[in-house]
């Protein structure tokens, strides 16, 4: 039995697989009310474009402030834990608790006083103000929950995180339907700041339940305490804050980086469509499905609203792309404390180990998400967005660079295990600056527009995972053959696609061309494509027993694979 299955690794896989069916409902939640309030009369492609350029800030705001903390925590804290330091461990917890509240409150702030400046001088949206101001007091809240968190990650604990999760988007889908259905009607930008609103409320009870759950663990934390003879953190509590914030920000750099350039999409997109149609905008469908001819010297208010139209279109195709991301989140979130605490006791086979796999496991999962949405992004897009479906062939260009995406996700959570945590963010920083400059020059083409912000995302996916690919491979001894990683999932995916289209085309036929026919083809079109790509995977034996028998109920679907001839017992 190979080095796969030994240390735990079913705790591994039991740990990645109870943070993806988290990340999964979190997901199909968050999925199921942006398609609500999309549908929701006034909102549409305006009121998705002050929804996200509200959000665009707020993120970057957040990386700074919130999102390094629960990797930072989970490694610091994993290796306390790997040396049975228990008291150690939670001094890190306590102190930076009360560091990231400080900081949470300045960000929060921040966000609110400076939501005027950013919308009217920035992105050139005023109408956002008010998304931005709802969103503000979520930040504290974020960052203090991230503690929390990140402490219990770093015990191999993701019950904290997932179920804390889940009940904050739980109440988000819900107050964001309800105030947004109680504003009906109203501008754009205000239905979009309610929806935002309910975030900020969502994060406050979110945190009323990782309180409880702490409480409720209190007395097992206080025994383990009690079990350490002595501490060996001996740093004090100013050091210890400079550590923290030490190994935090450099995990925080790829974020904030992946939120600057969404700020850098919506400050290029508003201005680069400006110039590429001042001399004319083409004729086009609104987001009502209706005909506009081409308006010949357009004013400088029809050639906002025109920008503000694609950059909502553009942001339909990125909710939709970040579900699958969620889902590959698992393995990185995991990988930090896993890889962490087996290099600090000197298990680097095992840290290898669980990188190649988890690398193996990211394609298997994302390609056939890309490959769908490339060959089913129209009948996608007219079920979900059903009242605004335009711009459905931005979701077939951006999903090329999903797996990419994807692939830098999952070895951003190796690189920070194996504390190389500037390299995601040197990748991304690279990644960005090509990004801009393609931005810059491309959406002012009128030919291209929108399709530049596209083009230059695929752009910066790639240049970031080859950097951070290159500085994996000479860390983390793992051979990747071409047959294995790529050549067999690439026909997998290949022939799931065509049979796909071809399903889809056959019940269209039966069932016709209205929604109900179009909903009734694309679910039995996704539900035929994953059968043939499961079935694929099992007969082209892109993994192996051992790799099998990693998955939760592995032993189970292997002695299943023997039975129907595809593997030998």
């Amino acid at each position: 039995m190979s080095d796969l299955k030994k240390n735990n690794s079913h705790s591994f896989m039991g740990n990645v697989a109870i943070v993806l069916i988290a990340q999964l409902m979190v997901k199909i939640l968050g999925f199921v009310y942006r398609i609500v309030i999309t549908n929701v009369e006034g909102f549409g492609d305006l009121g998705n474009a002050y929804y996200t350029a509200g959000f665009q800030i707020y993120t970057v705001l957040l990386a700074i402030s919130s999102v390094g903390i629960p990797n930072a925590m989970a490694k610091m804290v994993s290796e306390r834990i790997a040396l049975k330091d228990y008291r150690g461990a939670h001094r890190i917890f306590k102190t930076a608790f009360l560091l990231f509240a400080g900081i949470g409150i300045v960000c929060s702030g921040l966000l609110y006083l400076c939501a005027g400046f950013y919308t009217n001088s920035v992105i050139s949206m005023p109408g956002a103000i008010y998304s931005i101001k709802a969103l503000s007091p979520s930040i504290f809240f974020v960052c203090i929950s991230s503690v929390v968190r990140g402490y219990f990650q770093g015990m191999n604990d993701m019950n904290a995180t997932s179920r804390s999760q889940m009940l904050e988007q739980v109440f988000k889908c819900a107050l964001t339907v309800i105030l947004v259905m109680l504003v009906a009607g109203q501008k754009p930008e205000v239905m979009a700041a309610w929806a935002n609103g309910a975030s900020s409320i969502a994060t406050l009870l979110s945190f009323a339940y990782l309180a409880a759950f702490y409480m409720r663990r209190q007395k097992g934390i206080k025994e383990e305490i009690r079990k350490t003879a002595v501490e060996s953190l001996s740093y004090g509590t100013g050091k210890l804050m400079k550590s923290i914030l030490m190994l935090s920000i450099p995990i925080s750099l790829a974020s904030i980086i992946t939120s600057l350039n969404r700020v850098i999409d919506t400050a290029t997109i508003i201005r680069g469509i400006e110039a590429a149609f001042a001399n004319g905008i083409p004729a086009h469908f609104d987001a009502s499905g209706t005909w506009v001819d081409t308006i010949l010297s357009p004013t400088a208010e029809q050639l906002s609203l025109e920008a503000e139209r694609l950059m909502g279109m553009l942001s339909k195709s990125d909710t939709l792309i970040n579900m699958p991301l969620s889902l590959n989140f698992a393995f990185a979130t995991v990988l930090v404390p896993t890889i962490a605490g087996a290099l600090i006791v000197g298990n680097k086979k095992e840290a290898s180990s669980k990188a190649a796999y988890s690398f193996l496991i990211s394609i298997i999962l994302i390609l056939p998400c890309a490959i769908g949405y490339i060959v089913l992004a129209k009948p996608i897009y007219n079920v979900v967005y059903f009242n605004a479906s335009q711009g459905a062939d931005l979701l077939a260009w951006t999903a090329v660079s999903l797996v990419f995406s994807a692939l830098s996700q999952t070895m951003s959570g190796t690189l920070q295990g194996i504390g190389k945590i500037y390299v995601p963010a040197i990748g991304l920083l690279v990644g960005c600056a090509v990004k801009l400059v393609l931005n810059l020059t491309l959406i002012r083409i009128p030919g291209i527009n929108i399709y530049g912000a596209v083009i230059s995302t695929i752009a910066c996916q790639i240049v970031a995972f080859l950097i951070s690919f290159t500085v994996m491979i000479k860390y983390i001894s793992f051979k990747i053959t071409v047959v294995k990683y790529i050549i067999k999932p690439l026909i997998a995916g290949g022939v799931m696609g065509a049979a796909a289209v071809g399903v889809h085309r056959l019940v269209t036929l039966a069932a016709g061309t209205g929604f109900m026919g179009n909903l009734a083809a694309t679910l039995v079109a996704i539900a035929a494509a994953a059968v043939v790509y499961l079935a694929l995977v099992a007969a082209l034996r892109i993994l192996n027993r051992d790799e099998i028998e990693m998955l939760p109920g592995g032993a189970g679907i292997y002695r299943l694979l023997c039975k129907i001839g595809l593997y030998k017992a």
